[in-house]
């Protein structure tokens, strides 16, 4: 009977003490840092914004130039300086009233679509516009900058933050007569900033016969910054 007893609680003494190795105790002395790496890199991709929009050409209703047609001229410009396919992309598709005549106040639906495209060109940027008709053109911008080597740049940074983080720590144990003995936890937050947000350039034609007087995109483009910021428990011991 009491063998029966004894071995359930030897067991159950046997479970309760190998969960607590690998619990950390209390009582362990820690000391936590944080770790911080940045850079700057000037971007090498470009996203545009463009809006297209049907129109009769000189205000004569035989002669109207179709929402395909001018998709087909933009399409055509941006494959020219090296677009891919895959990233020239409608974002959305809207319509709008053209009045064909005050007097009669008769008016005519036409289509608009709003395009995204992805350009790692920079130099061709100024070309993109040269073969699709002005007057098609209801808008333009630049949305957002990019870097291609983005993550390899803060893996990179990651490594420094790390490693700055540890530096800290072992000038602090090093003044308190101690010695980092392991790592007990790394937790980080990085991200990736524009330090100089896009100033984007926007033309609206004022009616569907006049094309849009625009100045050209602003591609003065800015470093970047790229930062990264960890959070490191580090376990010590007296020297």
């Amino acid at each position: 009977m009491t063998a029966r007893i004894l071995t359930p609680l030897l067991l159950l003494l046997t479970l309760s003490w190998a969960q607590a190795q690998n619990i950390t105790p209390s009582s362990v002395p820690t000391i936590t840092t944080k770790g911080y790496a940045e850079t700057e890199v000037t971007p090498d991709i470009v996203y545009l914004s463009v809006s297209l929009k049907e129109f009769y050409e000189d205000g004569n209703l035989r002669k109207k130039v179709t929402i395909d047609e001018l998709e087909k001229q933009l399409y055509e410009s941006a494959m020219k300086i090296g677009v891919g396919k895959e990233d020239f992309t409608i974002q959305n598709i809207y319509s709008y009233n053209y009045k064909e005549d005050k007097k009669r106040k008769k008016e005519d639906l036409l289509q608009a679509r709003q395009y995204r495209i992805k350009v790692t060109n920079l130099h061709g940027i100024s070309d993109l516009f040269d073969g699709v008709n002005p007057k098609g053109i209801q808008s333009t911008s630049i949305n957002e900058y990019e870097h291609s080597n983005k993550k390899e740049i803060q893996k990179n940074l990651q490594i420094e933050a790390v490693k700055d983080a540890m530096e800290s720590a072992e000038i602090l144990a090093k003044a308190s007569d101690n010695k980092i003995v392991k790592t007990l936890l790394i937790s980080d937050n990085k991200s990736f900033n524009n330090s100089i947000m896009p100033r984007t350039q926007m033309a609206y034609a004022e009616s569907a016969d006049m094309a849009v007087e625009s100045t050209p995109l602003n591609i003065d483009i800015k470093p970047m910054k790229m930062t990264c910021q960890i959070d490191a428990v580090f376990q010590i011991d007296p020297l």
